[in-house]
């Protein structure tokens, strides 16, 4: 599916669903005594919450996390199950990390950064040294990128160890923070954005992330939203393994041939994290399934007659194509009286069944048009 000989690296089993707690430990485990006294605290609507409130609580450190107000609850509930002490704060990320500046310098805390710290990347970084000891003759790794702390980490294990290996970045195109101030040569902040991959939504590089990105990657690409859906759903059939639309994305550079790796090449594929809202998991499900052709809506123009249906549906039915919903229209989209347009949307085999359907359908007369 991809050309290149592929190792998927499951960081959606750790025990908060991310890597994030990998440098988030490696922060609270260098902590002196009195700053472990104190307390950590940390902003974040999703994975590094979660990670920080794990480590820190099964260390006895008290951990305060300032999450947006605009935070789904299941994760709020999550990082308060892992021990954290939670306050909601702000309308997005950078009203609850001003908030959570303000509150670590009132009482003495140790901030927690997701991803601009250089403890923090070190940790993230440990994993680069495994990929080094469980793979034979690595070649290449693909990592997404929010804001660095991941793709930095990793890059500067790897590479100081064995300088041979390509280390690709990935981001969403909707964002491309670090793609763009790597083109700039510094960070550069971008207007914000939607994106299923919101574990990488960071419109600004790190200071501190951009000049190890900047030595060690030798490539970044960017992928669309329906190229991370379908990754998401090929991870749920294939590899029986659920990952977050962040955690996709280097799989999706790879299905959608975005690298410029050769044929063959032994690629470790990072799979950061499977930590996803089941409701927005079964509209990633359906955008998947359009991508890849096996869920298909036409607007087919009929004669507003008995019988017109019947034959349609016939036509259909002939080549295995599975109907799954209709609507009728008479008064919009141009219907002359006396026609009539059908909505329907249909489940298939793949591009080349929907191919040979629309070819069946031109032949037998039938105007028709894909709703996208």
């Amino acid at each position: 599916m991809t050309g290149q000989n592929v190792f998927l690296k499951l960081e959606n089993l750790q025990m908060t669903g991310s890597f994030k707690e990998r440098g988030a430990l490696n922060k609270i485990a260098m902590l002196t005594p009195e700053q472990a006294r104190r307390g950590v605290i940390a902003a974040s609507a999703g994975n590094h919450a979660q990670g920080v409130a794990y480590h820190a609580t099964r260390r006895g450190i008290r951990a305060v996390i300032v999450m947006p107000l605009t935070t789904p609850l299941v994760k709020v509930t999550a990082t308060r199950g892992f021990g954290a002490e939670v306050v909601l704060h702000g309308g997005n990320y950078d009203e609850a990390c001003t908030e959570a500046t303000r509150l670590c310098e009132e009482q003495g805390m140790t901030f927690i950064h997701p991803f601009d710290d250089p403890l923090v990347i070190a940790g993230q970084g440990t994993i680069g040294l495994e990929l080094l000891e469980q793979i034979d003759d690595l070649q290449a790794v693909v990592v997404p990128i929010g804001g660095g702390g991941l793709i930095g980490g990793i890059a500067c294990a790897v590479k100081e160890m064995k300088p041979s290996v390509r280390v690709i970045g990935v981001q969403t195109s909707r964002l491309p923070s670090m793609k763009d101030a790597i083109a700039a040569h510094h960070p550069v902040t971008l207007e914000p954005a939607t994106t299923i991959a919101d574990g990488i939504a960071v419109r600004r590089a790190g200071e501190v992330t951009f000049p190890v990105v900047e030595k060690y990657v030798d490539e970044i690409v960017t992928v669309d939203e329906d190229e991370i859906a379908s990754a998401i759903l090929t991870l749920l059939e294939r590899e029986k393994t659920l990952a977050e639309g962040a955690g996709a994305t280097a799989l999706a550079a790879l299905l959608q041939k975005r690298t410029s790796l050769a044929e063959g090449v032994r690629t470790a594929v990072l799979v950061c994290g499977g930590n996803i809202d089941v409701t927005l998991l079964s509209r990633i499900i359906e955008r998947g399934l359009v991508q890849d052709g096996r869920l298909i809506r036409l607007r087919i123009h009929l004669l507003d007659k008995p019988g017109a249906l019947t034959e349609l549906t016939t036509l259909i039915a002939a080549h295995r194509v599975n109907i799954v919903d209709t609507l009728y229209n008479r008064a919009y989209y141009g219907v002359n009286l006396g026609d009539t347009t059908i909505d329907i949307t249909m489940e298939t085999r793949g591009r080349e069944q929907v191919e040979q359907l629309l070819t069946a359908m031109t032949e037998a007369g039938y105007r028709h048009s894909r709703v996208l």
